[in-house]
């Protein structure tokens, strides 16, 4: 498992890396871009991507496996690395969640107010919109606390 943590950490010292060499020499200034740079971008989202799921589906196959820590006065408990790695993916469905309302509030507020400068009436009618946007944000929030009701 240690070894999926340091393919993903290589993976985002290269992002880091890439953008890096951007920030020197700008993509604006040659807009086609070398061969050899896309492939290393899609080698790169590739590996990391298969690297994050696969120590997701390590870490909550050990967590799972595992009995919680037991809790008893006065004594100290650990948590391992499967079990921490395992909160950790049962959080990203909020992280999805709420760029994915991010997304959808962005074009729905703007246009929401543009709708309200024009008839000052439609303001409950996007009101109501707005809220459907966002209700993508709280539904990731329950499949996370389900999640961690698993955990134990």
């Amino acid at each position: 498992m240690y070894w999926l943590v340091g393919l993903i950490t290589l993976s985002l010292l290269g992002t880091v890396g890439f953008g890096l060499f951007l920030d020197m020499r700008p993509a604006r200034a040659n807009p086609d871009l070398p061969r050899w740079l896309r492939r290393t971008i899609g080698t790169n989202l590739v590996v990391f991507v298969a690297a994050e799921a696969g120590l997701l589906l390590a870490s909550v196959h050990q967590a799972m496996a595992a009995s919680p820590p037991a809790v008893t006065a006065g004594a100290s408990t650990t948590i391992g690395v499967g079990y921490g790695l395992a909160l950790i993916g049962a959080g990203l469905p909020t992280v999805a969640a709420t760029i994915a309302a991010a997304l959808a509030v962005a074009p729905v507020g703007s246009a929401a107010l543009a709708v309200i400068a024009e008839k000052p009436e439609a303001f409950g009618r996007s009101l109501v919109y707005l809220g459907l946007a966002e209700g993508i944000a709280i539904y990731g929030l329950v499949v996370t606390i389900l999640m961690l009701g698993k955990f134990g």
